[in-house]
């Protein structure tokens, strides 16, 4: 798979639009481009079991989040807090800024 660039950047609010978790909200924790993924705060958790460890000696279960396609998230539109699609537009001094394509609010 080629890298693609993502319209959604770690720290973005989005919500989740299909699968399990839809309609939940959250903050992006990590992208990975080269997968077309991202990890959404509180989406698509799993429990893992941890062998005991060094740093770890107690071990256990862990609740863990995994990640998710990027076509299951839509950026939360900043004006309204609903789904919106990503644009961008370049200002007066030549800086190119995401905005939301609902609303027309920039994204920061």
């Amino acid at each position: 798979m080629s890298k693609q660039k993502l319209k959604i950047k770690k720290g973005d609010n989005v919500i989740v639009t299909t699968g399990k978790d839809k309609g939940v909200k959250g903050e992006v924790l990590k992208t990975m481009p080269e997968d077309n993924r991202v990890i959404v705060q509180g989406v698509n958790v799993v429990k893992k079991h941890r062998k005991p460890t060094q740093f770890n000696p107690q071990g256990g279960i862990e609740a863990v989040e995994r990640s998710i396609h990027v076509s299951n998230v839509s950026v939360a539109d900043p004006k309204e807090d609903k789904p919106t699609r990503v644009g961008y537009k370049t200002l007066k001094d030549g800086k190119k800024v995401r905005f939301a394509k609902r609303s027309g609010e920039t994204i920061e």
